[in-house]
């Protein structure tokens, strides 16, 4: 594509400086870019697509080693007594 339309991480090292030449460093552009780079990462990193069997297994694993957790005091006793 036009070298103004490319990703920084697209550009090649000998056109990086024509290609900073054409991006536009005024407090607007700069806010523009940034909206830009935090859209990008909100995409990819916190608004993941959520539910699906591997986040529904994860939750009830997590709640077994919770519940182990909170009634080990209770299951210990238990398991003590049985083996006398």
């Amino acid at each position: 594509g036009p070298l103004p339309e490319r990703r920084l991480m697209d550009v090649r090292l000998g056109e990086l400086p024509a290609w900073l030449a054409t991006c536009n460093f005024s407090p607007q552009g700069l806010l523009g870019g940034v909206r830009k780079a935090w859209s990008s990462y909100y995409d990819k990193y916190i608004n993941v697509r959520r539910g699906g069997p591997a986040g529904i297994s994860m939750l009830l694993a997590g709640y077994c080693l919770l519940s182990y957790g909170w009634n080990y005091q209770h299951i210990s006793k238990i398991s003590f007594l049985v083996s006398v």
